[in-house]
C-alpha cells in the first residue's frame, strides 16, 4: 500500500493549522473602516408589527444606521427563495410565501429579524438595538403540527398552514398488498427536532467597492457559489460578475450552513448603503434561535407481511414541520430525500408515502446531517423491529429474509430510486460476528442478575448520496444543477494547484483530494495544494452536502487529471519522438512502449510552460478543467448494532457496545472515513438520548435555547465504536466511491432506539431521556409486583 496514495490513512494536512489555532475563519477577518451589525429580533412568536420607532437608536453613540424591512423594500430587495419546487398530490406547486431578510408586516417566530443596527462597535450596536420601540399586535402562535391545520394561517398564501400535501408510490398497489397480508405491524413515531451546533457560529462580512461597483461577501457558507447565485439572481438583483463570495475555514456545518440566511444578505446590502464593510457574528443564543433546525416529523407507519415474514407492502403518513418560512431546500428534505429511501435494503414490492408540509411559528427547518435519510431509516428500521417482535422472529433473520439479493442489482425500488450495487448479507454477518450476537442471551441474563435491563438493536440503513444527477433533480423541482467542477493546474516547477467547487468545513478535503491527485498524476502528495471556498478563484461549483464531495467533486478532479495526462502524453511523445498512441503513463512517468525512453510528469509540466521544443499546434500550459454530473446517486449501506444496559432505578441508558459495518465503496483514506463514521454515530446518539428542541406550545418561546437546556452529548457518553467495512464499488462514477459523511447519523438513532425498546419491551420516542426511561421501568416494576 502506498504511504500517501489512495488507500493510505494519511494524517490530515489541515489539522496542523486547526489544532494550533492558525485556522482563518470569517470572524478572524477584519476590514479597514469596518462597522458592526446587530439584529433586533422578535421576542414573540406571532404578531403584527404595527410600528417601529428607531429615532432614539439612530441618535445613540456610534450608530451609523438603523434599517427596517421598509428600507429594504424601498430599495427593491427581494425575498429569500426556496430552491426546490415540490408539486403536491393535486398537481399544484407548494405554497411559497415570501421570506424577507427584515420583516415587513408580521413576525412569525421568536428570533425573526425586525431591524438591523449598524454602529462603530458591536457593543454600541447592541445598546442602540435596545432603544428601538416596536409595537406588536399579538396573534395566536401555531406551534403544534397536529393542530396547525385548524389554526389561523401564518401566511395568507397557505390556508390551513399547509405548504404541500405530497405523495410518492402506488397507493392502490399498497392497498392490495395489505388486503392479502397475514399480519400488519403498526407504529406511531416522533422524529424529534434538532438544533445544529457547529463549533463556529454563523458569521458574515459585506464589503462594497464603489470604484468597481462590486461586492465581496465573507461567509461561513458550505456553498459559496450557491450563496452568490441567490444573492444576485433572487434577492439583491446584482450581476454575478460584481459579487465575490469567500468562505474561508468554516468550523462545521452539518447542513445548517448551506442555506442563504437573512443576516448575510442584510450585511451585503447594507455595506453599500453605509459605504463601509459591515460585519456580523452570531452569538450562540442567536444560533439556537435562527440556524435552520433539523428533522421534526410525526409519522404513522404500517408494514404488511405474509405468514413467513416476507414484506408485502409499506404505507407511511408523515407530517413534517417546516417552521415559519421555507428555507433554501426545506421542501425537498421531507419529500424526495425522505420517501425515496423507504424501501431501505428490502424487496418490499409496494410502498406509498403521504407527506404534509406544515408551517408553524418556529424557526425554519431544513437539511441537517443526512437530510431526510435519517428520518426514512428511522421509520423503516423501527417498524421492521416491531414486526420481528410481533412475529417472534429474530430481527436479524427477518432482515436477512427480506434483503435485496446481489443478483437483483441494479434494483428498481417502488419509490423511484435505482440502486446500482450492494451486497447486504455479508455486512450483516460481519456485524453479528463483531458484536458476538450468539453471546447476547448470556449477557442479557447476567444483566438481569444484576438488576439491569439489556437490549440489542439493529439498523440496516441505506442512503442515496453523491447528490445528484442534475436531470433527475431538475425534473423533480430542483432549481439548480448538482454537478461539480474541478480545475487541475500544474505550475511550472511541477507542483499542482487544484481548484474545487466542493467546500471543506471539517471533512478533510485538503488531504483526501491531495491523495487522489497525487495517485492519479504520480507526483508527491506534498506537492498538491487544494483551493476552495472563493468564487473569485474557483470555477463555479455546487458545494458540499449530501456526502457528495468525493463521489462528485472527486470525480471531477479525476476527470481533470485525465485531461492533464492526455495533454502530457502529446508533449511527451513530441519530446521522445514517438507517436502519442505509443506513449504510456504510469506512476508519474510517460514511457514509449517497448523502449527505455521516459519523461517524468514534472519535466512535461516544465516543458508546457517553457515550450521551446513543443508540439506544433498544441497550446502551452498544463491547466485543465472538468465538470462532472453523475448518472445516478450513490448508495452506501450498512448495518449498525447497538447494545445497551438500562438501570431501572435511575433510567440511565449505558451503551455497552456498538459495531458499525459499512459499505462505502472504494475507500481513499480509511482513517478519515472511520472518523466520519464516529462523528455521525455521535450525532445519531445525541438525537436518540440527549438532544431535543422544545418550544412552549402556548407562547412559542424556545425553551431549549442554550446549553443549559439543550443537551449536547460529550465524549464520555460514548463507548469505543467498533467499525468494519465491506466493499461493493459504485458502478457509475470513475472512482467507485459512495460517500460516508452521513451514514452514522442515519443509522444510529434506529439502532439505539431498537436496543432501548428491546430492553424495555415497550415503545418510547426520542430522546430516551433518563426520566422517560425511568417512568417506563418503574411502571413495569409496579405491574410485575401486582
Amino acid at each position: 500500500m502506498p504511504d500517501t496514495g489512495i488507500g493510505a490513512s494519511v494524517k490530515r494536512k489541515e489539522d496542523y493549522r486547526f489544532l494550533t489555532g492558525k485556522g482563518h475563519y470569517t470572524d478572524d477577518i477584519n476590514k479597514a473602516g469596518q462597522v458592526y451589525a446587530c439584529f433586533l429580533r422578535s421576542p414573540v412568536a406571532h404578531a403584527k408589527v404595527t410600528s417601529i420607532n428607531a429615532d432614539e437608536a439612530r441618535k445613540a453613540d456610534g450608530v451609523v444606521a438603523v434599517f427596517t424591512g421598509q428600507d429594504m423594500a424601498d430599495d427593491g430587495v427581494g425575498s429569500l427563495p426556496c430552491g426546490w419546487v415540490v408539486t403536491d398530490r393535486h398537481g399544484e406547486p407548494h405554497k411559497a410565501p415570501p421570506h424577507y431578510p427584515l420583516v415587513r408586516d408580521k413576525v412569525r417566530y421568536v428570533g425573526d429579524q425586525v431591524a438591523m443596527v449598524i454602529a462603530e462597535s458591536l457593543s454600541q450596536a447592541r445598546e442602540a438595538a435596545d432603544l428601538i420601540e416596536v409595537d406588536y399586535e399579538d396573534l395566536d402562535p401555531v406551534i403544534d403540527m397536529t393542530t396547525a391545520e385548524n389554526a389561523d394561517p401564518i401566511h395568507e398564501e397557505a390556508p390551513g398552514n399547509l405548504c404541500f400535501d405530497w405523495e410518492l408510490g402506488d397507493q392502490s398497489a399498497v392497498d392490495e398488498a395489505f388486503s392479502k397480508a397475514d399480519r400488519v405491524a403498526k407504529l406511531d413515531l416522533v422524529n424529534n427536532r434538532l438544533i445544529p451546533n457547529a463549533m463556529e457560529p454563523r458569521a458574515a462580512i459585506g464589503e462594497y467597492d464603489s470604484g468597481s461597483d462590486s461586492y465581496t461577501v465573507y461567509s461561513t457558507s458550505q456553498n459559496p457559489h450557491l450563496l452568490r447565485l441567490i444573492l444576485c439572481a433572487f434577492v439583491l438583483n446584482l450581476p454575478e460578475t460584481k459579487v465575490r463570495v469567500v468562505a474561508p475555514d468554516v468550523g462545521g456545518g452539518f447542513g445548517s450552513k448551506i442555506f442563504a440566511y437573512a443576516e448575510e444578505t442584510a450585511c451585503t446590502w447594507a455595506a453599500r448603503k453605509v459605504g463601509r464593510p459591515v460585519k456580523w457574528t452570531a452569538e450562540r443564543a442567536e444560533s439556537f434561535l435562527t440556524d435552520a433546525h433539523g428533522r421534526d416529523h410525526i409519522t404513522h407507519v404500517e408494514l404488511a407481511l405474509d405468514e413467513g415474514g416476507k414484506f408485502l407492502g409499506l404505507k407511511v403518513d408523515t407530517k413534517a414541520n417546516l417552521g415559519a418560512y421555507l428555507s433554501s431546500f426545506s421542501t425537498c428534505v421531507p419529500t424526495y430525500l425522505y420517501a425515496t429511501l423507504l424501501a431501505g435494503q428490502y424487496t418490499t414490492p409496494a410502498i406509498h408515502c403521504n407527506v404534509k408540509g406544515i408551517f408553524t411559528n418556529t424557526a425554519p427547518v431544513d437539511a441537517y446531517r443526512g437530510a431526510g435519510r435519517p428520518e426514512a431509516t428511522y421509520v423503516v428500521e423501527r417498524i421492521v423491529e416491531v414486526a420481528a417482535r410481533e412475529l417472534g422472529m429474530d430481527p436479524a433473520e427477518l432482515r436477512r429474509k427480506n434483503f435485496i439479493q446481489p443478483d437483483q442489482f441494479p434494483y428498481q425500488t417502488p419509490v423511484a430510486l435505482n440502486y446500482d450495487t450492494g451486497d447486504y448479507e455479508p455486512t450483516l454477518d460481519k456485524a453479528l460476528e463483531m458484536i458476538d450476537y450468539t453471546g447476547f442471551k448470556e449477557r442479557r441474563a447476567e444483566s438481569e442478575r444484576n438488576g439491569k435491563l439489556r437490549g440489542i438493536g439493529f439498523s440496516a440503513y441505506i442512503e442515496a448520496c453523491g447528490l445528484a444527477p442534475s436531470a433527475v433533480v431538475g425534473s423533480l423541482g430542483a432549481g439548480v444543477g448538482l454537478w461539480e467542477s474541478a480545475q487541475v493546474r500544474f505550475n511550472a516547477t511541477g507542483t499542482v494547484s487544484i481548484f474545487t467547487g466542493s467546500h471543506s468545513h471539517g471533512q478533510g478535503h485538503e488531504t483526501t483530494f491531495s491523495q487522489l491527485a497525487a495517485d492519479k498524476l504520480g507526483i508527491p502528495y506534498e506537492n498538491v495544494e487544494i483551493v476552495h471556498g472563493d468564487t473569485g478563484q474557483i470555477p463555479m461549483g455546487m458545494g458540499t452536502y449530501g456526502s457528495r464531495s468525493l463521489a462528485v467533486g472527486g470525480s471531477a478532479i479525476s476527470k481533470a487529471c485525465d485531461k492533464v495526462i492526455e495533454k502530457g502524453r502529446k508533449i511527451a511523445a513530441h519530446l521522445m519522438e514517438a507517436s502519442p498512441e505509443d506513449v504510456e503513463f504510469k506512476d508519474g512517468q510517460f514511457t514509449v512502449s517497448g523502449t527505455d525512453k521516459s519523461k517524468a510528469m514534472a519535466e512535461i509540466a516544465f516543458t508546457a510552460y517553457v515550450p521551446h521544443n513543443y508540439p506544433e499546434g498544441l497550446e502551452p500550459g498544463l491547466d485543465e478543467t472538468a465538470f462532472y454530473d453523475p448518472l445516478n446517486f450513490t448508495y452506501p449501506a450498512g448495518v449498525h448494532i447497538a447494545e445497551v444496559e438500562i438501570d431501572p432505578d435511575t433510567g440511565i441508558t449505558e451503551i455497552k457496545d456498538w459495531v458499525a459495518v459499512d459499505d462505502f465503496g472504494r475507500i481513499l483514506n480509511p482513517m478519515i472515513v472511520e472518523g466520519q463514521v464516529h462523528g455521525g454515530i455521535a450525532q445519531g446518539v445525541g438525537q436518540a438520548l440527549y438532544e431535543n428542541c422544545v418550544y412552549d406550545k402556548d407562547s412559542g418561546q424556545l425553551v431549549t435555547g442554550s446549553y443549559m437546556d439543550y443537551c449536547m452529548p460529550r465524549a464520555d457518553n460514548f463507548p469505543t465504536f467498533r467499525v468494519g467495512m465491506t466493499t461493493s464499488e459504485c458502478t457509475h462514477n470513475p472512482l467507485g466511491v459512495k460517500g460516508c459523511g452521513e451514514a452514522g447519523a442515519i443509522a444510529a438513532p434506529a439502532a439505539l432506539m431498537n436496543a432501548i425498546t428491546d430492553a424495555l419491551d415497550q415503545e418510547i420516542d426520542m430522546p430516551a431521556s433518563p426520566e422517560k426511561v425511568w417512568r417506563i421501568a418503574q411502571a413495569k416494576t409496579r405491574q410485575a409486583a401486582e
